[in-house]
């Protein structure tokens, strides 16, 4: 058995999500099927970093494969993209360590979420259109109350009696880029549900709708209320996946440009020209 590490790009609305399911549509199970018609073979492991829910996209899911076979990284790449639907494309096939594991060895995973501040025919399923204003100065303030290790159990849909729910949140960047809101989490790991949570606790109170201080009670004591504000799967990506020696993103761009909009400009009403000016364009033809 050779290990390949795999770095994957896809489009999720229209997937169930990373993990296998039955009767569902998802990433892993269409990858999985990819490989056993490359390989003809059901005998391989294939694990992701982790999961992502329904609707949500990744810029560089990682991923480890175990297979079999003789054939060259890049030539893996071209039959299982050849085998994969549109809206999934392996960017990366290269040989690992026979000890790397896609989940156990990653350091930290960084998601990146867009909030649209306008309405964008193109870019519907990449973004959360917030109809509402949104003072960015206090989403920046209230992201600095997420940073560190925190008790996010008012922040998931998880059991906090079957699962931790203390993570270390690395940072948080908020910054505007067009008609976007960008804003960037990067963690150790994330729990089900808590960056769609915090992301629209962040926009409640950038509309202004509820306190900064409120956020410091939901981080201190269970509440149900972020859980009502969780933000749609469309504006969440997976971007990146830090493995020991990877260089970190610094700048914050987005997965597409939203422009801010564009101011309407008319044209000139072409000046009168004087008689002199008429005769000498007298006899001139157009080319």
């Amino acid at each position: 058995m050779a290990r390949f590490k795999l770095t994957i790009e896809y489009e999720g609305t229209r997937f169930s999500g990373w993990q296998v399911q039955k009767n569902a549509r998802t990433v892993q199970g269409e990858i999985n099927a990819a490989i056993g018609k490359v390989f003809g073979t059901h005998n391989f492991e294939f694990y992701g970093s982790g999961r992502t829910d329904a609707g949500v996209h990744a810029l560089q899911q990682a991923a480890h494969l175990d297979i079999k076979t003789t054939l060259a990284p890049e030539i893996i790449r071209l039959k299982l993209n050849d085998e994969l639907p549109a809206d999934i494309n392996i960017i990366e096939v290269e040989k690992a360590h026979p000890d790397f594991h896609a989940r156990h060895d990653a350091l930290a995973r960084s998601y990146l979420y867009q909030i649209s501040r306008r309405r964008t025919a193109f870019g519907k399923k990449f973004v959360w259109w917030v109809k509402d204003p949104l003072d960015i100065v206090k989403m920046r303030q209230t992201a600095e109350l997420f940073q560190g290790l925190k008790d996010f159990q008012s922040f998931t849909a998880d059991d906090p009696e079957e699962k931790s729910t203390k993570v270390h949140v690395n940072s948080i960047d908020v910054q505007q880029s067009g008609d976007l809101i960008l804003i960037r989490i990067v963690g150790s790991h994330f729990i089900w549900k808590m960056v769609r949570q915090i992301i629209g606790v962040l926009a409640e109170v950038g509309r202004g709708a509820m306190p900064i201080n409120d956020v410091k009670k939901f981080l201190h004591t269970k509440s149900d209320t972020p859980a009502k504000m969780t933000a749609p799967p469309s504006g969440l990506f997976l971007e990146r996946v830090y493995y020991k020696g990877d260089v970190w993103l610094k700048e914050l761009k987005p997965m597409m440009e939203i422009s801010a909009k564009l101011s309407v400009r008319f044209a000139r009403k072409p000046e009168k020209k004087s008689g002199k000016d008429e005769e000498q364009q007298a006899g001139k033809t157009d080319i």
